[in-house]
């Protein structure tokens, strides 16, 4: 069976600034549709969350991946 886990990380597009990746609330899917799907929402969801200062100063955004894993 494959599952697909979600993989986030919120990032900075400032010099020095890693990226660190952070556990969203649902992480396994069943397709990859429903992972990628979750992911755009989520990652929106937290950026409109965001302040404007937050987001200005640190140039802050999301990228995420959905990483297929083979189970039996």
């Amino acid at each position: 069976m494959t599952k697909f886990i979600l993989v986030m990380l919120l990032c900075s597009n400032i010099s020095g600034n890693d990226c660190r990746s952070f556990e969203p609330e649902y992480t396994e899917f069943k397709t990859y549709h429903g992972c990628a799907r979750y992911g755009y929402q989520y990652a929106s969801e937290l950026m409109t969350n965001f302040s404007d200062e937050f987001i200005d100063e640190y140039r802050a955004y999301i990228v995420f991946s959905c990483k297929e894993n083979q189970t039996i």
